[in-house]
């Protein structure tokens, strides 16, 4: 049985790493077919880019730091922390691929789109505020573990509680993240330009995070292989959360807005190129 369970765990996990992978193609394909990031933010990737810098170092330190093993392994009976090789590997590729994203909103020139108004692609305060805050509190926390080494990890603060502290930031980052494009869709009543395939990618992908999380800690025969590793928890969590609140959006709440908005603005696209066509200037 459990041999079986170990390899559901890695079918699960790569499977989370490619459903999740997958899902941040949609976005910068339909922009660059759009040649346009007009009804979406700047803020989704700039805050993306900076959580997965977050969870790569995260994940890096659980599973090739022998100091922070160590001090896992003291307070958590002994056992290993439950991060995978595919944890890396998605946290590599999505922060590439954000970073990607990110230069169409901030290099539009490079991607030859044309100039867009500058709610898509200026940063709002609040995104800056909490990357500013995030790396205030992971700094300052470094200098109180440094300054107050810990001789038993088990009992006070170590390293291991700064790498919690900076995996808590790509928690925050998630639970901030999706805030401003939801509130986007709201005021345009519509989720044109955002697009739904990297909500259901990424749904699929949480749910197998969360299934891969459970298994691992069921052959652990400790569910601190849960609480030991919260960050991975939570970030599967929320992302389902959210992606149904997108859904909702998608497919009930502007569904009629969507389609007339876009055939609006087919329209009114044919109606200025005519009006070009009639003065001379095509």
């Amino acid at each position: 049985m459990d041999g079986f369970l170990r390899v559901l765990s890695a079918v699960l996990g790569w499977t989370y790493f490619f459903l999740w992978s997958i899902s941040f193609y949609p976005q910068p394909i339909l922009n660059h077919e759009r040649k346009s990031v007009a009804g979406t933010t700047i803020d989704f990737p700039l805050i993306n880019s900076f959580g997965y810098v977050c969870l790569l170092a995260t994940n890096l330190a659980f599973y090739a730091s022998p100091l922070i093993r160590a001090q896992y392994a003291a307070r958590y009976h002994g056992l290993t922390p439950t991060v995978r090789l595919n944890d890396i590997a998605f946290a590599l590729h999505a922060l590439l691929i954000s970073i990607l994203t990110l230069s169409q909103y901030s290099l539009p020139r490079l991607w030859r789109f044309p100039p867009t108004s500058s709610s898509s692609t200026r940063p709002s305060r609040f995104i800056l505020g909490c990357i500013a805050g995030g790396t205030l509190s992971v700094t300052a926390f470094a200098l109180l573990v440094l300054a107050h080494p810990a001789p038993r990890p088990a009992l006070a603060w170590c390293e291991l509680d700064l790498v919690y502290a900076v995996g808590y930031v790509k928690v925050l980052v998630t639970l901030v993240k999706y805030a401003p494009q939801i509130l986007a869709n709201r005021r345009n009543r519509s989720t044109r330009g955002w697009s739904i395939w990297q909500i259901l990618l990424d749904v699929g992908g949480g749910a197998a995070s969360i299934a891969q999380l459970g298994i691992d800690s069921y052959l652990q025969r400790d569910w601190s292989g849960v609480t030991g590793n919260p960050v991975k928890l939570a970030i599967g969590n929320a992302s389902v959360f959210f992606d149904c609140v997108f859904m909702f959006q998608h497919y009930v709440l502007y569904r009629e807005d969507a389609g007339r908005k876009e055939d609006d603005g087919d329209g009114e696209r044919a109606r200025l190129l005519d009006a070009a066509d009639d003065a001379g200037f095509a």
